[in-house]
């Protein structure tokens, strides 16, 4: 979707929600990694309001999301989670969503920023880090029995690329296509799904993308922070909450937070990600069964987020070179990653 047609369906959505303040200005202020737009838009009393403008995916499954984002952000009322996630507009006492069907939009409350996290993180940082998502995933873990269920898991997204790697049509023509690679790693996924009975695992709402844009802090006065904001819900789920980890350890990384990036698994393995794992098994205790998941996890971060939905989600010429790494370099390598060391070291038997 181009900037014309973004700012055309923005202003429509505006007119839609049948608010009588007038938009006097519209501000890109989008990443430029993905397809989707995000705009402030600067209304006749002063006030802003956030829109963001897609057409990745599904809408059905973004409106869903949306449904239960909204549900979250409710029930963490009254919580020191109140106002954390970007409210979503409403109307009719749900998420207002516009829709043409070929694109959406959704209109955000313009939440307060605190401070943005240094692009690499001492030590401390990580460790407060680690207590406060693990004090979020409690808050997440406390609400999320009364949530509806998912359409969507780990497992019929991983069956939905199967397919498509199936269909030459969805798998493309180029050269370095590896769909013998990626049907193959998407296979073994599944069959470790079945082993560890991941069905039955505790799902909780994530956020998934934790990239040092996406969320804000508030200083405390004593070197620490508490986690103040957040805005961006392009991967929200209803998941095991190691899907998490991935992005968590590259903000955790000495690599710190890049321009240009890539999605190599070695953050999971550095000492400053051990010692996130450290300060948030103090708060909420992991099992070693999920340590050791921690693999599979960005496995399927890789195959999902990467392979099956990057050509859609992503600008073009990134889409490209994250899918020619991930058939060339990280599924090939996946299997080879181990996490035991990680969960010895956190003395999980």
């Amino acid at each position: 979707m181009d900037d014309t047609a973004a700012r055309s369906a923005v202003a429509a959505a505006w007119g839609g929600y049948g608010d009588p303040r007038r938009i006097h200005g519209i501000e890109e202020t989008s990443a430029h990694v993905s397809t989707n737009r995000v705009y402030r838009l600067h209304l006749d009393d002063g006030t802003t309001v956030m829109a963001k403008a897609s057409s990745y995916g599904s809408y059905f499954l973004f409106a869903e999301d949306h449904d239960r984002l909204s549900e979250v952000a409710t029930l963490l009322t009254g919580t020191r989670w109140s106002g954390f996630l970007a409210g979503i507009l409403q109307r009719d006492r749900r998420p207002y969503r516009w829709y043409d069907g070929t694109c959406w939009v959704v209109l955000y409350v313009d939440v307060p920023r605190g401070e943005a996290l240094p692009r690499t993180l001492q030590t401390s940082d990580v460790q407060c880090l680690a207590r406060e998502v693990a004090e979020f995933h409690l808050a997440c873990a406390e609400v999320s029995s009364h949530l509806p269920p998912p359409s969507h898991s780990v497992k019929s997204d991983a069956l939905a690329l199967l397919a498509s790697v199936s269909d030459t049509s969805e798998s493309g023509s180029e050269a370095d296509d590896g769909a013998d690679a990626i049907s193959r790693s998407a296979h073994e996924l599944l069959v470790h799904l079945d082993r560890i009975d991941f069905d039955h695992w505790p799902r909780i709402p994530i956020l998934v993308d934790w990239n040092l844009g996406n969320f804000s802090v508030q200083r405390d006065g004593h070197g620490g922070f508490r986690l103040h904001s957040r805005w961006d819900y392009d991967w929200f789920r209803i998941d095991s909450r190691l899907l998490d980890f991935y992005f968590l350890s590259r903000v955790s990384s000495a690599t710190g937070d890049r321009t240009a990036f890539t999605y190599s698994p070695h953050t999971l393995f550095e000492d400053r990600f051990a010692a996130f794992l450290r300060s948030y098994h103090r708060v909420f205790p992991l099992t070693r069964e999920e340590v050791l998941f921690l693999p599979w996890a960005y496995r399927f971060f890789v195959l999902n987020y990467v392979v099956r939905e990057g050509r859609r989600f992503f600008r073009p010429d990134l889409a490209a070179r994250f899918r020619r790494e991930a058939v060339r370099t990280y599924l090939p390598g996946a299997g080879s990653l181990d996490a035991t060391p990680i969960a010895d070291a956190l003395g999980l038997a």
